[in-house]
């Protein structure tokens, strides 16, 4: 079997479709067209056109992957839960089921990501703990308990919140700040606070410093 045309796909111009005999086999992106040195005219057995089909997906899944993980820092939980999705199955337009990938490629997938930096949980906590202080306030404990939600080690979210400068005061002079309007009743607002989880005796001082402003 041989290959009979290569020609670039209209909606992705990095992507490349593979014909075989005449008629369309799998795509690639150009990058793996180069590494597998894959050009017209080359023959094929048909064990070797089932591998290139398992590198087809594995440049697909690569590609959205990294999409993913460069809208911004994610875990490396996150990222293999969303790996995980893409291995079942899944209902096309027409109401076809379409199967997943195999474990096999995500897995090739998630350590290509962690090999090139796109992974990495000391990274992705710093950004967290750093963007939640900006945003708004949020206390020690809820940050902890999101970030553990996140699969992150327990030693490294103490050890990133200590290298900076946040601390519950502060993150709870923010929220009283933007949400003291909402809550008139002081005993209603110590409620919300507490569920922010900000201890007893700071909401305590910090709402009577505002009452005395």
């Amino acid at each position: 079997m041989r290959v009979t045309a290569i020609s670039a796909q209209t909606r992705n111009k990095d992507r490349v479709n593979v014909s075989i005999d005449g008629k369309y086999r799998f795509s690639l992106d150009v990058y793996q067209l180069i590494e597998l040195g894959i050009k017209v005219g080359k023959d094929y057995g048909e064990s070797e056109l089932v591998e290139l089909e398992q590198e087809s997906q594995f440049g697909k899944v690569y590609g959205r992957a990294l999409e993913y993980c460069l809208m911004r820092p994610h875990s490396a939980k996150e990222v293999r839960d969303y790996l995980y999705r893409k291995t079942r199955p899944t209902r096309t337009k027409t109401g076809e089921i379409k199967p997943g990938v195999s474990p096999a490629i995500t897995s090739r997938v998630f350590d290509r990501l962690t090999d090139r930096g796109y992974i990495n949980d000391q990274t992705f906590t710093r950004y967290w703990v750093e963007n939640r202080s900006l945003r708004k306030g949020v206390s020690h404990r809820k940050l902890i308990a999101e970030l553990r939600a996140k699969g992150v080690e327990l030693s490294l979210i103490e050890t990133e919140i200590a290298a900076g400068d946040r601390n519950d005061n502060d993150e709870l002079q923010k929220i009283i700040l933007k949400k003291r309007n909402k809550y008139p009743d002081n005993q209603k607002f110590m409620v919300y606070l507490a569920r922010q989880g900000f201890s007893y005796d700071d909401i305590k001082s910090a709402l009577g410093g505002a009452a005395l402003d």
